[in-house]
């Protein structure tokens, strides 16, 4: 496992590269990549190319209203470009807060569903965001379930954390096996 000293953008360049040279040796069969305006997944795409990685990439996007009501993260423009690199672009609300994060703004305390997400962020953002967003790619029919994927993810922007894991349905959140951390930031 490669440990990063720092976490964020300044790491994305060696996490993907480490992404896709797992992928493509261990043959697996997709790439879920986590992008909110879709620069790091376009990154994504050159370094499998160079890997020689030949599986199926999907890009997991922020829902409308993230930052702005009613608007998207993402422009058209940016969702044409992933698509034509050969991604499948995807966006729904979050496996790990949606709804639950209105109930506890709304009446305070912590929900079930935040509680999961924090227990996953014990060990980084990142490795939080790799299983949200391979558990909302899998829920979209964007992957075939009960097949290892490697997820990439990060910490605000750029990517720092991938994990080589086989999502479950959200409604099946307990069965998510992380088989292996190949990179993420050292938590001080």
């Amino acid at each position: 496992m490669l440990c990063f000293e720092t976490s964020g953008p300044a790491c994305t360049a060696r996490t993907l590269e480490a992404a896709a040279r797992e992928a493509a040796a261990r043959g697996i069969s997709y790439m879920v990549v986590s992008s909110n305006t879709g620069k790091t997944a376009l990154l994504l795409a050159q370094e499998a190319a160079r890997a020689g990685y030949s599986g199926g990439l999907v890009c997991v996007t922020h829902v409308d209203g993230f930052v702005e009501k009613g608007k998207n993260e993402m422009s058209g423009e940016a969702r044409r470009q992933l698509e034509g690199a050969g991604f499948r672009v995807y966006t729904a609300a979050h496996a790990l807060s949606g709804a639950e994060r209105a109930i506890s703004r709304k009446f305070q305390g912590a929900y079930p569903v935040e509680i999961i997400a924090h227990t996953l962020r014990i060990f980084g953002q990142g490795v939080k965001v790799c299983v949200e967003v391979s558990v909302m790619a899998l829920d979209g029919g964007l992957l075939p379930y009960g097949t290892p994927v490697v997820a990439v993810g990060g910490t605000g922007t750029g990517a720092d954390t991938a994990l080589v894991l086989t999502p479950a349905h959200a409604s099946e959140i307990f069965a998510v096996k992380v088989h292996e951390i190949l990179c993420k930031p050292r938590l001080s």
